[in-house]
């Protein structure tokens, strides 16, 4: 570890001790890159994130009824109607006239428990599926891809108890059968419409190794967190992507050195998460695309500023007709998560977190991007460039937030 290095953890080190942090000090500080050391980035990015209050004298009672809150959620969300479902056959109460299976009123606790479990089917086979991916250039999401699939240092006891005897997300996944058709969402609205036998049969059942009794795996951990989310904002419910954007918030927290804090990752995830989509999630309604706050007019955004700082580039992709959409709908959406490896999205968060505005951040990140690889697109034809915008070369994330910071200084 170098000399400055050791210097900059303990400018991290000095500012995280203050009762009451100073927003605008750490901002400047993490904007640059934070440190793994201590849990330092964790801890910043519970911060930056609007989850952990600016004073520290309040931490304790604050994450304690936080996480005493997640709790209700697991036990309202997940375990009672586990419950309820478990019961199926052993109490009358549940196959009354008033409310059975094929109840077609839109308020049947049953009606509810299959439309839930749309929602929960496209979860699972999206996080199963991002977890275990691999680009088409070969390269890995994730530095270690036995993370997601590893059991983690905390199960859910809550889930987990063996006292308990009801249907867990993972059981309710294999048991599932959809008296209707599954229906395959994603941010483009409807997509895939498929048979509930295929949607049974996603995955090869050696796929995943089946782990121990009172044991879960962090992938299971992600699931769970995305179907509560679902549950409690019914208005977006879950939608295709938001698995890229909790990913790297829950590995951040789920590999936190510091053990107290390590132990609550789902909950602390599941909050950052909510925030994070709070000021986001208009770029995941469809009905929102073409107002201020959609994505339409992110996308074209990008192309404003790109128009400003180069007007040769932003020309050259006119003439060729590659719309922003081609391209930026991915990289804004998933705040660049499949764009790079993850230690460097990890990397790029730091910066968009950090930023006040880092939305907007973001898109000059974006065009950035452009900007870093004009020479390549002025003399590329329409294939040639749409390969290098949709396969991103530059590797370097280093670079293309400084000269981020380069636009935004209007240099």
């Amino acid at each position: 570890m170098s000399s400055s290095y050791r210097i900059r953890i303990q400018e991290f080190k000095v500012a995280l001790s203050e009762d009451k942090l100073d927003l605008k000090v750490l901002r400047e500080l993490c904007f640059s890159g934070i440190p793994f050391e201590g849990g330092i980035r964790a801890l910043c990015w519970k911060v930056l994130l609007n989850y952990l209050p600016l004073d520290q004298l309040i931490w304790e009672s604050f994450l304690k009824k936080q996480r005493e809150v997640y709790s209700q959620f697991l036990k309202e969300m997940i375990i009672q109607p586990g419950i309820a479902k478990a019961n199926l056959g052993l109490s009358r109460e549940d196959v009354t006239m008033e409310d059975h299976p094929l109840n077609p009123n839109p308020d049947s606790k049953w009606n509810n428990y299959f439309r839930d479990n749309e929602v929960l089917l496209q979860i699972d086979k999206d996080v199963r599926n991002t977890l275990t991916s691999v680009f088409h250039d070969g390269r890995r999401l994730y530095p270690d891809m036995a993370f997601f699939q590893r059991p983690t240092d905390y199960p859910c006891q809550l889930i987990l108890d063996p006292q308990n005897d009801y249907e867990t997300l993972r059981r309710r996944v294999e048991q599932t059968t959809l008296k209707a058709q599954t229906v395959d969402r994603n941010r483009s609205g409807v997509t895939n419409v498929s048979s509930p036998g295929k949607a049974l049969n996603l995955y090869p059942s050696n796929e995943y190794e089946v782990l121990p009794s009172g044991c879960e795996a962090h992938w299971e951990v992600v699931e769970r967190i995305l179907f509560i989310y679902a549950k409690l904002n019914p208005g977006i419910a879950y939608v295709q992507g938001m698995n890229e954007v909790v990913g790297p918030i829950y590995y951040t927290f789920a590999t936190d050195p510091n053990n107290e804090w390590k132990e609550h990752a789902e909950a602390d995830t599941f909050f950052c998460f909510t925030n994070l989509m709070s000021e986001n999630r208009d770029m995941f309604i469809k009905s929102l695309d073409d107002s201020q706050c959609g994505i339409t007019y992110k996308m074209e955004s990008v192309y404003s500023m790109l128009k400003e700082k180069d007007m040769d580039l932003y020309m050259k992709l006119q003439e060729q007709n590659i719309k922003p959409q081609y391209f930026t709908f991915r990289w804004l959406t998933l705040l660049l998560s499949q764009e790079f490896l993850l230690p460097d999205v990890i990397r790029i968060w730091d910066t968009l977190f950090s930023d006040q505005d880092r939305f907007d951040f973001l898109i000059l990140v974006c065009c950035a991007m452009l900007v870093l690889i004009r020479d390549q697109l002025l003399a590329g034809d329409f294939t040639v460039n749409m390969r290098l915008l949709q396969d991103y070369p530059i590797s370097d994330v280093h670079t293309i937030l400084a000269k981020a910071k380069e636009l935004q200084g209007g240099s």
